[in-house]
């Protein structure tokens, strides 16, 4: 669970390069649920959350949720932004692998890649199981991820975000060091460069940790070990009109599972 740590730290920083807009995949959330349950959403869980940008948003539509993330950083950020405490919105720091909620929650999301810190088969299974635990009758979990075209085994490929905000710049440039993953393990080791303009002042940092890559065929495989989820549904890009294949329309890997 080593994903990047150092640059969480700079929740601050990190939230002006990467902060968005995310009405669009809250839309696709509720409309998920809709078409794969029939039901109308009404609870949510925001797995490896950061900003909680995603939670907060939900919260906004009325959906009783919860924020999960490794870092007390992220979450004491989250709780401080515009809705971060609303009435209906709960914050907890726990491991992805092992987490238990007061009350189990009708959709999880796992967004942002923010599935990748989990290295081996093991940890993969173990989240699936505390998921699964905390999900209510044929609850959905949906995964966000890189697709397969931008970052592969024979190219992990370079990524780069840039925001300004109050006269403070931030750049993130993930991937300086040109990654190779291990054909064995499926991980590599990616140095994230974090540079900084605070009010003239500049500073640039470099961060390292292992990330594992995942390919569409493992995910129905690790949900059966599991026993506890199975996927049902795969798209493109956050729109239910768009499936998951090699078009150009297709940016994204999302894939829905269900409890089983």
């Amino acid at each position: 669970m080593a994903q990047h740590n150092k640059i969480y730290l700079q929740a601050f920083y990190y939230d002006i390069a990467l902060g968005r807009d995310v009405g669009p995949e809250v839309d696709f959330f509720l409309d998920a649920y809709q078409h794969y349950t029939g039901s109308e959403l009404k609870s949510a869980l925001e797995i490896a959350c950061g900003p909680g940008y995603h939670a907060r948003a939900l919260a906004q539509r009325g959906i009783d949720t919860v924020g999960l993330d490794l870092h007390p950083e992220m979450i004491d950020f989250a709780k401080n932004q515009q809705g971060g405490n609303a009435d209906n919105l709960s914050w907890i720091t726990g491991d992805m692998r092992h987490f238990q909620l007061e009350q189990p929650v009708d959709m999880a999301v796992c967004v942002f890649d923010g599935f990748d810190p989990l290295l081996t088969n093991d940890d993969i299974i173990r989240h699936f199981h505390s998921v699964a635990e905390n999900l209510n009758p044929h609850g959905l979990y949906l995964i966000q991820y890189t697709h397969p075209r931008y970052c592969s085994l024979q190219d992990y490929g370079s990524f780069y975000y840039e925001g300004e905000r109050d006269n403070i710049k931030v750049i993130i440039h993930w991937a300086i060091n040109n990654p190779v993953f291990d054909l064995i393990t499926a991980t590599a080791e990616v140095e994230t460069k974090m540079y900084v303009c605070h009010n003239g002042q500049e500073s640039t940092t470099v961060y390292t940790a292992i990330e594992r890559l995942f390919t569409p065929q493992e995910f129905p495989l690790l949900a059966q070990l599991s026993n506890r989820l199975r996927v049902i549904g795969w798209h493109g890009d956050f729109d239910l009109r768009q499936p998951f294949d090699n078009s150009a329309a297709s940016q994204y890997m999302i894939c829905l599972l269900q409890k089983i």
